[in-house]
């Protein structure tokens, strides 16, 4: 009885331990974005280029990347990012905003 309980247990903790998880920096609303600067919708500059837009965004401090571009290639090279990496929840202003940025690392 022992050894079926032990046995079920440690086949329940091999199990746990091999499944996948998500490493802290992916990206699930689209693609990491590197952006010249990310600021909050409250920044005057910022308000004012989203007000020009049309673009209305709902809450005080949203981050907002700026001026963006999606990176296709994770780690050094040609399409390394050397401003701010970025995930953002909308990215569909062709780049020149997006909306629910979140700083992250990808120098892993």
């Amino acid at each position: 009885m022992y050894k079926a309980i032990v046995l079920f247990f440690l086949s329940f903790t091999l199990l746990a331990a091999a499944l996948p998880t998500e490493p802290a920096s992916q990206c699930n609303t689209g693609p990491v974005q590197c952006c010249n600067s990310v600021s909050s919708s409250s920044d005057p500059v910022t308000s004012l280029v989203l007000a020009l837009l049309g673009v209305v965004v709902q809450g005080i401090n949203v981050p907002i990347g700026l001026t963006c571009n999606p990176i296709t290639v994770i780690g050094a090279g040609a399409n390394s990012c050397t401003a701010q990496t970025v995930c953002c929840s909308n990215n569909s202003f062709n780049g020149l905003i997006a909306v629910g940025c979140t700083p992250i690392n990808i120098n892993l």
